[in-house]
């Protein structure tokens, strides 16, 4: 293998720390000196590939991950929060924020995280952001349960390997899942499912009467969120204690959090005995991750393989790391998840127009591949499409929500979807996080001037966009 260079001392620092380990015993494990982990640490050595795949054998990490875990999401990222006007007077360089990265890349994160709170530019950011306009806020409770959730990388080696051992009984027992599932909670745990009709039970999807012994269900849900519904309850029966071990080493502060986060480890159960995890990623691997073909394969609705598609990072057996992002048509998101994609699309709660994940609204059910790139010149191939939750009834409101799954174009060479597309040199949308710390000058749709820039006027002229500003 060439050993192409790469820096990533602070990754390297990262993995270390977490497994406890001094630069003595860690570059005795790597058969390196400590002072060159040293240097590799500050950034002064590159990071090879024969030492990359040294890392990957003696520690639980994902090396695609070492590409986008730059401190605050690298120099051009601090550079365009720096660009704010509270920091004009420092005429801060190029070269010193580098130095600040290699040096200090825990405080250069730091830096960004509590500026992007204070401005309102990325998700959980809360205050005032520029202009005076209230900034976005996330409550805790739901920032305190994705941020366990992207602890974990979305993915729970243990449930995924109980949910492996019960879809095997379940399938012994009877090929039919939802009929599987019907007699396991029958024989095991005394419980029957029933259906009621909408006006019986108006206001609830699911419930459990321990009364009657019953799970009752909606008749407005579809078969795939039926056969969820019960493996959900399932998960609850006979992955508690798994899933208590888990809530219990999050140590949540505030019950609300607890109990999202005890939510979505139960649904994360449930989607792993509907898509077992072998059986999911070997079919991904087969049908060039099909998302159409694997809804059919295993009984699915596309919002549920889009989630699972994100969990796929077990050691050993890893599958793309995609990003999952779900947004209404207001452009507010109910759903992200990084999982170990690193992508600052799921990060930032003020998006581009530009991005397809806004325009499927206007063709429900299509779905919409798109090469974008960002400013930092990273490529990134999504798919986008609408879906419609069960639950809606003559002359009631319909709920509608875009789904967009993503990953770096580097890697999407695999997918059925991207075929014949140049995903290297090919046309790709140029894009940017939201206006206001979008750099591009000529974009014609526009709605805003990048923050800490300063407007340019010329009565003379009019460019492409309406917000001329000062480019350095």
């Amino acid at each position: 293998m060439s050993e192409q260079k790469l820096f990533a001392g602070h990754a390297v620092r990262r993995i270390r720390r977490a497994n406890g380990l001094t630069q003595a015993l860690m570059a005795e494990a790597l058969e390196v000196s400590p002072s060159y982990l040293n240097l590799i640490e500050r950034n002064q050595r590159p990071l090879t590939a024969t030492l990359l795949l040294k890392l990957a054998e003696r520690y639980d990490f994902d090396p695609r991950t070492l590409t986008g875990s730059t401190p605050g999401g690298g120099v051009e990222a601090i550079r365009r929060r720096l660009s704010d006007p509270m920091f004009a007077d420092l005429s801060i360089e190029r070269v010193q924020i580098e130095d600040w990265i290699a040096a200090s890349p825990d405080a250069a994160e730091a830096f960004a995280r509590a500026f992007d709170r204070v401005s309102g530019g990325s998700h959980g950011s809360s205050g005032v952001g520029e202009a005076g306009r209230t900034a976005t806020i996330e409550p805790e409770s739901i920032a305190s349960a994705r941020r366990e959730i992207e602890r974990w990388r979305n993915h729970f080696a243990d449930l995924d390997a109980q949910a492996e051992i019960l879809a095997d009984e379940l399938r012994l027992a009877n090929p039919d899942l939802y009929g599987a599932i019907i007699e396991r909670l029958r024989v095991k745990h005394q419980l029957s499912i029933r259906i009621l009709p909408f006006d019986v039970m108006p206001d609830n999807l699911r419930r459990l009467d321990l009364h009657a012994r019953q799970l009752q269900l909606s008749e407005l849900l579809d078969p795939a969120s039926r056969t969820f519904a019960a493996a959900f309850q399932l998960a609850m029966l006979e992955a508690k204690s798994e899933i208590d071990a888990l809530v219990a080493g999050a140590s949540f502060t505030e019950r609300a959090g607890e109990r999202l986060y005890r939510r979505h480890l139960t649904s994360y159960f449930a989607a792993a005995v509907m898509m077992p995890y072998a059986r999911f990623l070997r079919a991904c691997e087969t049908t060039g991750y099909d998302i159409l073909l694997l809804q059919r394969r295993f009984g699915a609705g596309f919002e549920q393989i889009a989630h699972r598609l994100t969990t796929l990072q077990r050691v050993g057996q890893r599958g793309l790391p995609f990003f999952m992002l779900r947004i209404d048509r207001a452009g507010q998101s109910s759903k992200r998840y990084a999982g170990a994609s690193a992508s600052p699309l799921v990060e930032t709660d003020r998006r581009c127009p530009l991005w397809h994940v806004h325009n499927v609204f206007a063709r429900p059910g299509t779905l919409l591949p798109q090469l974008v790139e960002l400013e930092d010149n990273s490529r990134w191939f999504t798919l986008s499409r609408t879906v419609h939750p069960q639950t809606a009834v003559s002359g009631a409101v319909e709920a509608e929500f875009a789904i967009c799954l993503g990953l770096d174009a580097k890697l999407a060479a695999p997918l059925a979807a991207a075929r014949g597309v140049d995903l290297e040199t090919g046309a790709a949308t140029a894009i940017g996080l939201g206006c206001s710390a979008c750099t591009r000058p000529d974009c014609p749709q526009r709605s805003a001037p990048p923050a800490g820039r300063v407007l340019v006027f010329n009565d003379r002229e009019r460019g492409m966009s309406p917000f001329a500003f000062d480019r350095d």
